[in-house]
């Protein structure tokens, strides 16, 4: 092993070589290094001297031993565990909201909510006397619009409750051609002579009655016509309030059988060769016969603005198919259970103008709803039962005498 030396000269004074000495051991100590005495004191006069000492300091290299470098020691890289991803919770679908079919005036729960006050009767003219009733041109309110009408009221003495009251509900006459007089006499006659005040409204747009003529079919409107006259017939001091029937020829029929399904005021009523079918089936199943052909041919006539009701309906709701709750909503058939009286059918089975399975369809309908009912159809027989027409008025009569102006009637 190589040795270096190095001297370390140290002038002690007061101290002793002892102490002197003793310190050297120290520092070589501290150092790591092993002292090699080169000189010794000889006297203890020479501790007061100068000491040289001589240290030799012993190695294990050649090359000196490095001095460590403060190699910063690396701080470990974070690595950033990632966060880890919301799995994205799944994307609840709700099921969109049906849109609810828009309220349309034709709908029976709507035609309920509304108010059919009527107004009071205004004589317009007295008219030629019947055999034993008296005649009346008569107006009255409906939705503001001034309605004309016919009223015959039996002459005699007044039973103690007023007079029965049959609301007649004429079927389709072109508006323009109507009269308030014309047509219908025979049958209002029937009525009037066997004491019932008959009240038959020309309905707005018609004659000279103000509004517009809709049709009976696509709008409600004649129906409220109806209405307001069932209302405006009971203030007049000789009618009888709880004995109040309808008849209906026709278009007058559908009017008839809305109108019951409306209100509780009509006792009973009676149809002739009524459109009395459901919507749906007046859409699918109405068809007239030629007057020259034994052919069917739609009735809706897409030329014709009074049938153009149809093309409406179904363009704002959609067909039956499409919609059936709308079509439902507004046909007096779906609403059977809550009819305010008895019905009594009648259709000639040559009609060519309204099929009589929409009579027979009816009786079905309400049998199975638990109300009575009455069909008599006449063999061969045309859309106003012309060859049967004693038979048939005269088993109009006996129905309204039984359910209208029969005890069974009377205050309920």
């Amino acid at each position: 092993m190589k040795k270096f030396s190095s001297k370390v000269i140290a002038t002690l004074y007061p101290l002793g070589p002892g102490l002197a000495f003793s310190l050297v051991l120290l520092i070589l100590a501290a150092c790591g290094g092993r002292p090699v005495v080169e000189a010794t004191p000889t006297s203890p006069l020479e501790a007061t001297q100068a000491v040289e000492v001589v240290l030799v300091v012993a190695t294990s290299s050649s090359t000196p031993t490095p001095r460590p470098t403060n190699t910063a020691t690396t701080t470990p890289t974070t690595t950033q565990t990632p966060t880890p991803t919301n799995t994205p919770s799944p994307t609840v679908t709700s099921t969109p909201t049906p849109t609810p079919t828009p309220t349309h005036p034709l709908m029976i729960q709507f035609m309920r909510q509304q108010d059919y006050p009527g107004s009071e009767i205004t004589i317009e003219e007295t008219l030629e006397a019947g055999v034993n009733y008296d005649r009346y041109l008569v107006s009255y309110l409906s939705e503001g619009n001034k309605i004309y009408a016919l009223l015959t009221i039996p002459q005699g003495e007044k039973p103690a409750s007023g007079w029965p009251v049959v609301i007649f509900n004429h079927g389709y006459i072109p508006p323009a051609q109507y009269r308030t007089t014309e047509r219908y006499v025979a049958y209002v006659d029937a009525f009037a002579r066997n004491g019932y005040i008959v009240f038959r409204s020309d309905y707005r747009g018609h004659g000279n009655s103000e509004g517009e003529a809709t049709g009976g079919y696509g709008s409600p409107a004649y129906t409220i016509d109806v209405l307001n006259a069932v209302a405006a017939v009971k203030t007049l001091p000789e009618t009888d309030p709880n004995r109040i029937g309808m008849w209906g020829h026709s278009m007058g029929g559908q009017i008839t059988l809305r109108a019951m399904v409306t209100t509780s005021e009509i006792k009973a009523g009676v149809i002739w060769a009524g459109v009395v079918a459901s919507y749906p089936d007046m859409l699918e199943r109405w068809r007239r016969r030629s007057e020259s052909s034994s052919e069917a041919t739609p009735t809706p006539d897409p030329t014709n603005p009074r049938r153009r009701w149809r093309q409406e309906l179904v363009e704002t709701y959609g067909s039956p198919e499409e919609n059936p709750e709308f079509w439902a909503s507004i046909s007096p058939n779906s609403y059977l259970s809550d009819l305010s009286g008895p019905i009594q059918l009648h259709h000639g089975t040559a009609d060519d103008s309204v099929p009589v399975e929409f009579s027979e369809t009816l009786q079905a309908e309400m049998e199975a709803a638990g109300q009575p009912v009455e069909l008599y159809l006449y063999e061969n027989d045309n859309h106003n039962i012309s060859n049967s027409f004693e038979t048939a008025m005269e088993r109009s009569i006996q129905f309204f005498d039984k359910y209208v102006k029969g005890s069974d009637a009377v205050g309920s």
